[in-house]
């Protein structure tokens, strides 16, 4: 995103703060009134020391005393300031991230699959962090300091003109040297935020999938893998900091030449005024010096201000891009999918997850309730794919695919669903107790039902033997082994009762002989269900229907087993090759 963008966007999520940013502002004028009146009684004060034993005790006590509210007031105020940028900013920074959450959830798979999960992870937690940073620095320092350089620039120039004139022609010095390594600072601040990005979904895919280093003993190529892209981090950041570093030495620079300034015209003033018995005294350069030192201060904080704002730029441009990506079709309006009797039709589907390569095409399929339906064939076929159209994790780019006569993307996304039973290859069991997972689909169970699904699943007696039996927490210290997350997913199918089912690989992870208690529980779950079973060992689709064979995304043959060995084809093939010696 360009900068204009973000930084309008920025400006549309802090409207809903209005009234605390008006509350900031005022209270940044509190703190700078207060700053400017002290240095203003402070001259007074040393003016009321005329010389030796001639000193004025009550305009000094009263000028003190002054100083004192002043002082007192500024921090007060200060106060105030800070709770209300902590209020805005971590609101933002919350709200930021509750909508980064949201549109995951909103997002079409495709998005998902073409990046690497840390760099989204990296957006909603890291980069959001920085956002909130860059903005709490921002309106605490930002406020303060434009408010202090235009109001001391205004109180000297009520008071003498001459020398406001000569900070005033120094001033676009800062400026100018302040906005060169702005925008040099954003591009490496940007590059830095990928490296960091790229690094972290690096480590995120390792840490997840360690077992499968170290069974292939890639922990000395992944060290070399890591140690490039971290150098990648090292270079970025270096530059980032060495150009952010810059602005601190170039504004101190600059604020000792006005401080010079002043004292040199303000000494000047001194000594041609003292005869004319008015005017320009000790005290009022005094005011003056202390308003030089208030002036030049900011620019210090704002040159931070404006380094650590390129960083929160460049994270919100990250955010703001996964935000403005397009959503799933919104299907709010639909109506909802009946419970399904299990007729499934497919006519012409044509699917690629890339418009240049074609994956599934011409894809027909007519499948009565209740039939048992095996889809197999080589890797990369489109068998997974195939599911994942019945489900619309995608949606077809031609054809249609129909559910008792209702095109599918003509129904909600929540009720179409519903009438499917999943169990992947892949286990997904939350942090949670035993039986929290297994009535996940179905919360308001009862014991009886869950301990049934359970025992048809051929879990419950493992389960028994853990530490807590149902109530045993589950989590990532390698309570189950994978065979029996397997067994609490297939529970958990069954205690839902859908009318339709798919098992893609469903039974990978058990041994030979809980595979078959597991395929007797499955016989009679599939009893009157539409069935989709995806399967590699074509020992375990013997049983179906109909048997679809599929290569290069097409149905290339179609039968019973029996049907398709007779014919002498591609699933003879593939059924005797994985009985071959």
């Amino acid at each position: 995103m360009k900068r204009r963008e973000i930084y309008a966007e920025l400006v549309r999520r802090l409207k809903p703060h209005l009234p605390f940013l008006i509350l900031s502002v005022l209270s940044a004028l509190a703190v700078v009134a207060g700053q400017l009146l002290a240095p203003f009684f402070a001259g007074k004060a040393v003016d009321c020391i005329l010389g030796k034993g001639a000193v004025d005790w009550e305009g000094l006590r009263l000028h003190l005393i002054a100083i004192g509210v002043c002082s007192a007031l500024a921090a007060v105020f200060q106060w105030i300031l800070s709770l209300s940028n902590n209020r805005i900013a971590y609101r933002v920074l919350s709200s930021l991230r509750k909508d980064a959450f949201c549109k995951l959830g909103k997002l079409p798979l495709k998005y998902l699959d073409n990046r690497p999960y840390g760099d989204t992870m990296s957006a909603v937690v890291s980069d959001a962090e920085s956002v909130s940073e860059g903005l709490l620095l921002g309106f605490t320092q930002l406020f303060t300091g434009v408010l202090t350089i235009a109001g001391v620039l205004g109180v000297m120039l009520a008071i003498r003109w001459e020398i406001a004139l000569a900070v005033f022609f120094i001033t676009p010095v800062s400026f100018l040297a302040a906005r060169f390594i702005a925008s040099r600072t954003y591009k490496t601040y940007r590059a830095q935020t990928a490296a960091r990005a790229d690094e972290t979904a690096f480590c995120d895919e390792m840490i997840a999938n360690l077992k499968v280093v170290k069974a292939f003993s890639r922990e000395a190529e992944n060290e070399a893998v890591f140690e490039k892209k971290n150098e990648a981090l090292r270079k970025a950041s270096l530059k980032a900091v060495f150009f952010s570093s810059t602005t601190n030495p170039v504004t101190r620079f600059v604020n000792a030449l006005v401080y010079a300034a002043v004292a040199l015209v303000g000494g000047l003033l001194v000594i041609r005024t003292a005869d004319m018995g008015a005017a320009f005294t000790v005290g009022t350069l005094t005011t003056f010096l202390q308003y030089a030192n208030q002036y030049t201060k900011p620019f210090n904080e704002i040159s931070e201000v404006v380094a650590e704002f390129q960083n929160a730029t460049a994270c919100a441009g990250r955010i703001f891009s996964l935000l403005a990506q397009e959503e799933e079709p919104s299907d709010r309006d639909a109506p909802a999918l009946p419970r399904a009797k299990g007729e499934v039709r497919a006519e012409d589907v044509a699917f690629s997850y890339e418009k240049d390569r074609e994956l599934i095409k011409h894809f027909d399929l007519d499948v009565k309730p209740g039939m048992r339906v095996a889809i197999v064939g080589p890797t990369g076929c489109g068998k997974t794919t195939l599911i994942g159209l019945l489900m619309r994790f995608y949606d077809v780019d031609e054809g249609a695919i129909f559910v008792d006569g209702h095109d599918i993307r003509t129904v909600t996304r929540a009720s179409l669903r519903e009438n499917f039973g999943m169990v992947l290859q892949e286990t997904w069991l939350k942090t949670a107790t035993v039986r929290e997972n297994l009535c996940l689909g179905r919360p308001d169970c009862t014991e009886e039902e869950m301990v049934e699904a359970a025992k048809a699943a051929k879990a419950h007696a493992f389960i028994l033997r853990l530490p807590k039996g149902y109530d045993t927490p589950l989590g990532p210290d390698g309570v189950l082994s994978e065979g029996q997350k397997q067994l609490l997913c297939i529970a958990r199918v069954m205690l839902c009762h859908p009318p339709m089912l798919i098992l893609d690989e469903a039974t990978s992870n058990l041994d030979t002989r809980t595979e078959k208690l597991v395929q007797e529980a499955f016989a009679a779950l599939m009893q009157g269900r539409t069935s989709f079973i995806v399967a590699h060992r074509l020992s375990t689709v013997r049983s179906a229907d109909l048997i679809l064979v599929m290569k290069s995304g097409k149905i290339v043959e179609r039968g019973t087993h029996e049907e398709l060995l007779r014919r002498g084809g591609f699933y003879r093939e593939l059924y005797f090759a994985q009985f071959a010696r």
